[in-house]
């Protein structure tokens, strides 16, 4: 039996591997300088008349990185576990090359998922994400998410880090909603969590499937019986074995970067606007030639948009109408009036100060709430297709979106450093648990070198496929899933109290979190 061990180092090949360690904590350092230096620039301009804000910054942040560091615990420990198990890389070697290549998939991310599970949220609450409610609702989601993921790793379970994170944001919105009264706008968007299920319920069957499709297909078009054995004590797999199972681990790494990352973005983004909007509720990267633009496209929206009112009276308050239409998702006589005027209402707040940097920090909030609310009522009817706008007209209001989002739904580089940072530590220090799970517990036979390959490479194209289409997907699901398939598909059996063990963990991440993020919501909205 292969065990999770490998042999002394010889003087040199310590040496190599100080040297490494060296290497890797000085651009973990770097990394953080590089974070500190960027917030503290960004907070330059704020004025604010206490430190409560500041106080409250740093705790949010700790915690939102501290989610981070707990996935890498779980999702990313899933995406070393072949090449630790297969000793085709040390421990050491494999979470600094994974955590280098998650790192490259988190800047390259689009930002899609981030904002996609940002819209399962309540949208008064994003709202109002300065407020009380704002920070109960975001301490409340990652504490809740945090507990039950530590509480599954304790036992070795490859919990879902996405799972139990969009459990808590339902949990939430039902309980903001047992609050407040039930309304549109104070529970959870369910037609998007329900988008959102879907891909987290059919991720792990379709791991399950194509991994064991691909290694019967492996099998019988690569005759080479040393890939489908499973490892030899402490030896390294043979040289393209290996390089094989070294590819399949960066491509999960970086997959995973690029979607797993992107949630942990997303909720500090929300945490930043919540503190410091005069920093972060707009972005101010967009350059006084783009800020013209985006005036210029407003006017042209409001314009367009002017030739569907139907000469309807001028709204008395056009957000709460537009509101109104994100609640109900009713299309009222009052909705394409006010969507008009709130649209021309951002083109001249924008355009009096000249650029986004220059919105004034008294009403950098309202500013960002009228673009948020005329986004969500422009993405509503485009999903509706209600009025049917001609395709020119359209592709004007469609283009206003965008700009919408480019101010609005941006990540500065230093947060997605410093949650690539949170996720390689944490793929550091809790490896080994999970990779013990996949490598041995799975199966009745031990994982073999063609097995991990080819759960590993479907889960890299899975999740790979999930971040373009800005959907949110578990990689240990999906991975432990394709492992499973690969046994069954290999005739090896499955280990039916582990496969039972990760059935009920994954049944029970959603209500678990639910409880836990309404329950500790409900203490914080009563605290707070």
């Amino acid at each position: 039996m292969p065990e999770l061990s490998y042999p002394q180092p010889g003087a040199a090949s310590g040496k190599g591997r100080s040297a490494g360690l060296v290497i890797f904590a000085g651009l973990l350092i770097a990394g953080a300088v590089y974070c500190g230096v960027h917030l503290i620039d960004d907070l330059q301009p704020v004025r604010e008349s206490s430190v409560l804000p500041y106080l409250l910054l740093g705790v949010a942040l700790l915690i939102a990185l501290g989610f981070e560091f707990v996935n890498g615990f779980h999702d990313t420990a899933n995406a070393v576990a072949t090449v630790i198990y297969t000793h085709s890389l040390t421990p050491n070697i494999a979470v600094v090359w994974s955590g280098a290549w998650n790192f490259l998939g988190v800047l390259l991310s689009s930002g899609a998922v981030a904002f996609g599970v940002l819209q399962l949220l309540p949208v008064e609450l994003i709202l109002q994400v300065g407020s009380s409610a704002g920070f109960s609702m975001v301490f409340a989601l990652l504490i809740a998410a945090i507990i039950w993921n530590l509480g599954t790793w304790s036992l070795g379970l490859p919990s879902s880090s996405s799972h139990t994170l969009i459990g808590s944001i339902i949990g939430v919105g039902l309980m903001n909603q047992m609050m407040h009264g039930a309304n549109g706008t104070s529970g959870v968007d369910w037609t998007q969590a329900l988008g959102v299920g879907k891909s987290l319920l059919f991720s792990p069957i379709v791991g399950f499937l194509l991994a064991g499709l691909l290694l019967l297909i492996l099998k019988a078009v690569v005759r080479v019986p040393a890939l489908y054995a499973e490892p030899k004590g402490k030896e390294p797999p043979p040289f393209w074995i290996r390089c094989l199972l070294i590819l399949t681990c960066t491509g999960v790494s970086f997959a995973h970067g690029s979607n797993d990352g992107q949630k942990g973005m997303g909720l500090i983004m929300l945490i930043l606007i919540g503190t410091v909007p005069t920093a972060y509720a707009l972005n101010r990267a967009v350059t006084p030639e783009q800020t013209q633009n985006f005036v210029a496209v407003a006017h042209q929206t409001a314009a367009t948009l002017s030739r569907y009112t139907q000469g309807a009276a001028p709204s008395a308050d056009p957000r709460a109408d537009v509101e109104a239409f994100v609640r109900t998702r009713q299309l009222a006589p009052a909705t394409l009036p006010a969507l008009q005027q709130l649209t021309e209402q951002i083109g001249r707040q924008v355009g009096e100060f000249g650029s986004m940097a220059a919105v004034p920090q008294g009403i950098v909030d309202n500013v960002r709430n009228n673009m948020y609310v005329t986004s969500e009522a422009i993405r509503l009817l485009q999903k509706a297709n209600q009025p049917q706008f001609s395709p020119e007209d359209a592709k004007v209001i469609a283009n206003f979106r965008t700009q919408i989002d480019h101010a609005t739904k941006f990540i500065p580089p230093w947060v997605k450093v410093a949650v690539a940072i949170a996720l390689g530590l944490g793929t550091m220090v809790g490896w080994k648990r999970i990779v013990v799970t996949v490598g041995e517990k799975i199966g009745k036979q031990h994982l073999t070198y063609g097995q991990g390959a080819s759960a590993e490479l479907v889960a890299m194209v899975t999740i790979g496929a999930a971040d373009v289409y800005g959907l949110p997907v578990s990689t240990t699901h999906v991975l432990s899933s394709g492992v499973a398939g690969t046994m069954a598909a290999n005739g090896s059996g499955l280990q039916w109290a582990t496969v039972r063990s990760l059935i009920l963990a994954w049944v029970l991440t959603l209500p678990a979190s639910i409880a836990l993020a309404g329950g500790l919501y409900w203490l914080f909205r009563s605290v707070f």
